[in-house]
C-alpha cells in the first residue's frame, strides 16, 4: 500500500460510474497529487418518483462491492454514507479537510439541480471539479444548424458522425494516494439495497454478475461471438445476439467510450469497417436520448409532443396488472413480462412489443410503463426509459408513426419463429408446437389437451382482440391528429 499522505485530502465522489479505468474525474484527482477519499453517497432525498427501483439497488449492491474489492486492490477503500448529498459532502469536508471534489457530471434533471446547489452549499473553500464520462459527447457540443437541440435522430447521428471520434479511453490507475486517515464508512448491509423476505432477486443474480470486471468480460464475449452477427439477428430474443452492457452502462460500470473503441478496434482487425455499425447506432440513441434529457427535462413526465396530453388513457389497474404478470394471453408480450420480472431484463425487440401493447391495444398511459420498467429493469435509466416509451406512445421525438401497432402474433411468428423464446418464459405452453405457440387459442381441445394447456386455467386467453383493439386505438390517435 501507498504511505499515507498528510497532505489535504480529496474527495472522489462516485455516482453512476462505478469503475475505475477511463473515469476522467478519478484520472484528475490522481494527477493533483491529492490523497483520494473514495465516496459513494445514497441519496434518500431525491426526487421520490425517481429513487433507484428495487432492480436497480439490487444491482447497486453487488456493483458497490464489486468497486470496493478493485479499489482495495489500488490500496484504497469506498466510503459509503447515506443521506442527503450537500449534508454528506459537508460532513466529509469536517472530517478530513478535503479541499477539493472530483466528480462525473449527471444529466438527470435533478442531478443537474444538486450540482447547482452544490455550488452555493459547500462555499469557495472547496475545489469542485467536474468531469464528463457518461454519454460520448457533452449535448452542449451537439447542435443543430440554428444552434439548437435535436428532435429527429437521423440528423442527430449525421451530426455524430461528422465530429471527430470519441478520444482514446483512459487508462485505470495503478495506486491511490491514501489519506494519514480514513472517516467512518457505513455497512451496506445495513442500506437493505437486496430483498430478504421475500427474496425475490434469485433470478436476478443468477442472470447477472455485475461490476466492472464483469463489464468488460461481457464487451469481449460480444466482440469475440456476436457483434459481427448482430445486425443481422439483434431482434431475436430467443438468440445470445446481443451485448446486454445497458445494465454495465447504466451504471457506469463500463463508458460508452470503452465501448465504443473496442468495437471500431475489432472491426478494423476484422478488417470490416462496417462490421460493427448496426451496434454503434444503438450506442447514439442512447447519445441521443441523454441529448433529448438534457434540452427537454420533462421527458420523463410530459409528452414531447404536447397534443398527446389529450390522449384518452383509460387507466384501468387490472388491464396494468394482467401486463406486468405477463397475464395478456399473447405468449410474446407474457414472455418479456416474465424475463423482465425474472432477470431484471428484457430483449430490446420485445421491449418495443410489450410497450406497444399496453398503451395502443390497452390504452393505458405510457407513464405506467416507464414507472414499471424504472422499477424492474437492472438497466433502468431515466433517459433511455422516458425517449423510449414515448417513441412507442408516439408522443416522443422522431416517434414511431401513430399508425404502428404491433401484432403481438406476427412479431412473435417473425422473431421467435420457433417459439424458444416463449418456451423458455411460459412454461405452461412449452409442449405446443412452433405453429400454434404464439395463438394458443387457435389450437383445437385435443392438441391443448396433449401438451398441457387449458386456457383460462393454465394460461390466459387474449385480454383483448388484436383486431378490436388496434381500430380503437386508431380511433384514439385519428382523434389526437386531428387536434394538430
Amino acid at each position: 500500500m501507498k504511505p499515507a499522505s498528510h497532505k489535504p485530502a480529496a474527495l472522489l465522489w462516485f455516482r453512476r460510474d462505478l469503475r475505475l479505468a477511463d473515469h476522467a474525474a478519478l484520472t484528475a484527482a490522481v494527477e493533483s497529487g491529492f490523497p483520494i477519499i473514495p465516496v459513494y453517497i445514497l441519496d434518500d432525498e431525491t426526487p421520490a418518483k425517481w429513487r433507484m427501483g428495487g432492480a436497480s439497488r439490487c444491482w447497486l449492491a453487488q456493483s458497490l462491492r464489486s468497486l470496493e474489492k478493485n479499489l482495495q486492490r489500488l490500496g484504497s477503500r469506498l466510503i459509503l454514507r447515506r443521506g442527503q448529498t450537500e449534508r454528506v459532502l459537508r460532513d466529509l469536508i469536517a472530517e478530513t479537510g478535503a479541499t477539493a471534489i472530483y466528480f462525473t457530471r449527471g444529466y438527470e434533471p435533478f442531478q443537474r439541480t444538486l450540482e447547482e446547489r452544490l455550488k452555493w452549499a459547500l462555499g469557495r473553500s472547496v475545489q469542485l471539479r467536474r468531469f464528463g464520462g457518461q454519454i460520448l459527447f457533452e449535448p452542449e457540443k451537439i447542435a443543430n444548424a440554428s444552434g439548437g437541440p435535436f428532435r429527429v435522430y437521423s440528423p442527430f447521428y449525421r451530426a455524430l458522425a461528422q465530429r471527430e471520434a470519441p478520444s482514446r479511453p483512459l487508462a485505470a490507475p495503478s495506486a491511490l494516494p491514501s489519506p494519514s486517515s480514513w472517516p467512518l464508512s457505513d455497512n451496506l448491509e445495513v442500506w437493505g439495497l437486496e430483498p430478504m423476505k421475500p427474496d425475490w432477486a434469485g433470478g436476478i443474480r443468477a442472470a447477472w454478475t455485475p461490476g466492472e470486471i464483469a463489464a468488460y468480460a461481457r464487451l469481449r464475449l460480444f466482440i469475440d461471438r456476436a457483434v459481427s452477427k448482430y445486425r443481422d439477428q439483434r431482434n431475436n430474443p430467443g438468440s445470445d445476439s446481443t451485448s446486454r452492457l445497458s445494465p454495465y452502462l447504466a451504471f457506469g460500470e463500463i463508458s460508452p467510450r470503452q465501448v465504443w473503441h473496442a468495437v471500431l478496434t475489432a472491426a478494423e482487425a476484422a478488417g470490416q469497417s462496417d462490421m460493427g455499425e448496426a451496434y454503434l447506432r444503438e450506442i447514439a440513441w442512447r447519445e441521443f436520448s441523454y441529448h433529448l434529457l438534457f434540452h427537454f427535462p420533462d421527458l420523463p413526465e410530459k409528452a414531447f409532443r404536447p397534443e398527446f396530453e389529450n390522449f384518452p388513457s383509460l387507466e384501468d389497474k387490472h388491464a396494468l396488472s394482467a401486463w406486468q404478470e405477463g397475464r395478456t394471453g399473447y405468449p410474446i408480450v407474457d414472455a418479456g413480462m416474465r424475463q423482465l420480472w425474472q432477470t431484471g431484463w428484457m430483449h430490446n425487440r420485445v421491449r418495443m412489443i410489450v410497450a406497444s401493447f399496453l398503451i395502443k391495444h390497452l390504452l393505458q398511459p405510457w407513464q405506467s410503463g416507464e414507472a414499471w420498467f424504472w422499477d424492474t429493469l437492472v438497466d433502468a435509466d431515466l433517459a433511455s426509459n422516458s425517449a423510449s416509451w414515448q417513441w412507442v406512445a408516439g408522443s416522443g421525438a422522431d416517434a414511431a408513426p401513430y399508425f404502428r401497432i404491433f401484432n403481438p402474433v406476427l412479431q412473435g411468428e417473425k422473431f421467435d419463429p420457433e417459439g424458444d423464446y416463449v418456451r423458455a418464459f411460459c412454461l405452461e405452453l412449452a409442449k405446443l408446437p412452433a405453429s400454434i405457440i404464439h395463438k394458443p387459442w387457435e389450437a383445437g381441445p385435443e392438441l391443448l389437451a396433449r401438451c398441457g394447456v387449458k386456457l383460462g386455467v393454465t394460461y390466459p386467453g387474449p385480454m383483448v382482440a388484436h383486431a378490436q383493439a388496434r381500430e380503437r386505438a386508431l380511433a384514439a390517435f385519428e382523434g389526437i391528429r386531428k387536434q394538430v
